[in-house]
């Protein structure tokens, strides 16, 4: 397993804020992201948070728990497949770390302790929720287990365990014996839970925007109708008289326990997947380079992260332009057929369309649309910005087919937007989790989604090609004749399409590709539909290229050849021609990738993202429109 390699960030993460963590008495908070570290920072002063202390983990960190009994412990949860427990000195010195917990099969999710102090809850990825001894490391039983990736656990002060998954289940166990055992269903994924500080009232945050709170026993007392994005974390206050909320429409939702909401923050920066109370402190997560605090008695906010990261997402080209969409809401646009300077970098401008990440891009006749995790459509024309209304949820997908501009949301829906206006002119809900990725076709366009799928046609009538394993990152089409898709069960498929009339499609000759042992997140296709060459990027961080051939399948039991290994996951790409398509790593490499004329696949430009900023800012000031 390769470890994550970023320039540390002096003043905070060089990535999103994955989960914050509160400790009880509000003084200390960590802070995990996807660089792969935890920052330790004393907020005893909480307008200006000062950073202790940083802790490495080998990718990404998903959670964090502060010890009841011991303050100065902290377990960290990665997707690395370990848990860490540290000391956390109370003043000066280095932090320790005291045990590595056994590698688990899969990415840990979510952790807390038990009320000893001495055990810990682990919940992960394959769908298990285990406890262990926390400084001997040694493992103490299963606890239970999920159809789908486990969320998140909360432990009450009785020392009952809640975990949800995405299977739509929730369920309270009392470790080492059957009694208290409850288990409850929901027809949507769950993502988050807390119990209240007396331990008798469990918050589930669902799928649907909604929170329930339930008793030790799962029965139903009130549901807080909070967004209509999914419900993702919730924390309780220490009196357990109010609640905070976060949701994927990208804001803060304040209530009290009887459900009467009382505020409501939005910040396009804030990445509201993670929320902490205590001390009267709010904290919750980023995708700037550090996390926001808030008071809890009014909402207002206390202390921001400094600066963004430019980490990009999402890329689109058009008329000899290249547009790359980042996290910190900036779009850069390359020309790729202007002169470049002495360092091989082309002409470079920088347009600032948000402050929250743009996920997704397309191009188009002079103009660009921007879809965010804000729920919006932006889209820049002729100098003027036109925003969407709220489309319920963050947008990772965008494409056009025809007049029309279709967005792909968290919720599963499509939604048909008229390009001059950005006004919504149709929206169906085509599949069971969130539209990840659409590619155009001539007629229709082509999705892939969490509920494994890949589908071609048009917003009303779509036709099943194949489904994967687990879920679907990223799709891709060469003319309208082959296609492609990358999935978190570690293969590529590819395949012939054909429209078959009355708008269906059909897929033949599909074939099976072994990628690399962790979820393979984007894709693209080269070269002609007989002999067509497959490029896909990991979260291993690897670039890897398949060719594909249709006479025999005997190959897909090999790997791809590795092309080049990033410092972080592949994110993106983006096809310039039927022979050149750009790839983006979170790590901020940009790469133009294409076949030669001796037909081989290789990298043909090697770019920074930090390098084309400092180009823009260098040329003009970044333009915010």
């Amino acid at each position: 397993m390769r470890t994550i390699d970023l320039p540390p960030n002096p003043t905070g993460h060089a990535a999103p804020v994955t989960h914050v963590a509160l400790r009880a008495d509000g003084e200390r908070l960590a802070s995990c992201s996807y660089d792969g570290t935890v920052l330790i920072w004393d907020t005893t002063e909480p307008a200006t948070p000062r950073m202790l202390h940083r802790l490495r983990h080998r990718r990404l960190v998903n959670a964090s728990a502060w010890n009841p009994v011991a303050p100065g412990l902290l377990a960290t949860a990665s997707a690395d497949k370990t848990v860490a427990v540290w000391r956390i000195p109370s003043e000066g010195g280095r932090a320790e770390l005291i045990n590595v917990l056994a590698r688990h099969t899969d990415d840990i999710n979510s952790v807390d302790w038990m009320p000893d102090g001495e055990r810990l809850m682990c919940v992960s990825e394959d769908g298990r929720a285990t406890m262990w001894d926390a400084l001997s490391g040694a493992f103490l039983s299963e606890v239970g287990s999920h159809t789908a990736h486990c969320m998140a656990v909360s432990v009450s002060p009785e020392g009952l365990v809640a975990t949800v998954g995405e299977d739509g289940m929730v369920a309270v166990r009392r470790p080492g014996t059957e009694a208290d055992s409850a288990i409850r269903h929901y027809d949507s994924s769950i993502e988050g839970c807390a119990w209240s500080h007396s331990g008798k009232i469990l918050a589930v945050a669902r799928d649907d925007g909604s929170v329930d709170l339930l008793t030790g026993t799962l029965e139903h007392l009130r549901t807080l109708a909070v967004s209509d994005s999914a419900a993702r974390t919730v924390g309780w206050s220490e009196d357990d008289a109010s609640l905070v909320v976060g949701a994927y429409d990208g804001s803060l939702h304040f209530f009290d326990v009887d459900g009467d909401r009382t505020h409501q923050v939005y910040d396009a920066r804030v990445w509201p997947r993670s929320v902490s109370v205590a001390g009267g402190l709010v904290a919750v997560g980023s995708f700037w380079n550090g996390p926001h605090l808030y008071r809890l008695t009014d909402a207002n906010e206390i202390a921001a992260p400094k600066a963004a990261n430019h980490g990009p997402n999402a890329m689109a080209a058009h008329g000899g332009e290249l547009f790359i969409g980042c996290d910190s809401g900036m779009v850069f646009a390359v020309d790729l057929g202007g002169t470049a300077n002495a360092s091989g970098s082309p002409a470079v401008s920088a347009l600032q369309l948000s402050e929250g990440p743009v996920l997704s891009l397309a191009a188009r006749d002079g103009a660009i649309y921007a879809g965010t995790y804000a729920g919006h459509v932006i889209a820049l024309r002729d100098g003027r910005r036109i925003v969407s209304e709220q489309l319920g949820a963050p947008l990772p997908s965008l494409c056009f087919d025809g007049d029309s501009l279709v967005a792909g949301t968290y919720n599963g829906e499509l939604v048909v937007l008229d390009t001059p206006t950005l006004t919504v002119t149709a929206r169906r809900r085509a599949h069971d989790g969130s539209v990840k990725s659409l590619t155009a076709l001539r007629s229709g366009f082509l999705s892939g989604a969490t509920d494994r799928t890949v589908s071609a046609g048009t917003v009303h009538e779509r036709s099943a090609l194949w489904e994967h394993g687990n879920l679907v990152n990223a799709v891709a089409v060469l003319g309208d004749r082959v296609a492609a898709s990358a999935s978190r069960d570690h293969t590529v498929k590819v395949g012939r399409i054909r429209a078959a009339g009355n708008a269906t499609w059909k897929a033949e000759a599909v074939q099976t590709l072994l990628g690399p042992d962790e979820s393979v997140k984007c894709i693209s296709l080269l070269g002609d539909r007989d002999n067509p060459v497959v490029l896909a990027g990991s979260y291993d961080f690897g670039l890897y290229a398949w060719q594909v051939d249709w006479g025999t399948t005997a190959q897909t039991l090999a790997a791809g050849r590795l092309l080049t290994e990033f410092a972080q996951g592949v994110s993106c790409m983006t096809s310039l021609d039927g022979r050149s398509v750009v790839v983006a790593g979170w790590d901020g490499r940009i790469l133009v990738v294409g076949i030669g004329a001796d037909g081989e696949t290789s990298i043909h430009q090697d770019w920074r993202i930090d390098d084309l900023a400092a180009q823009a800012d260098s040329r003009e000031e970044a333009t915010t429109v």
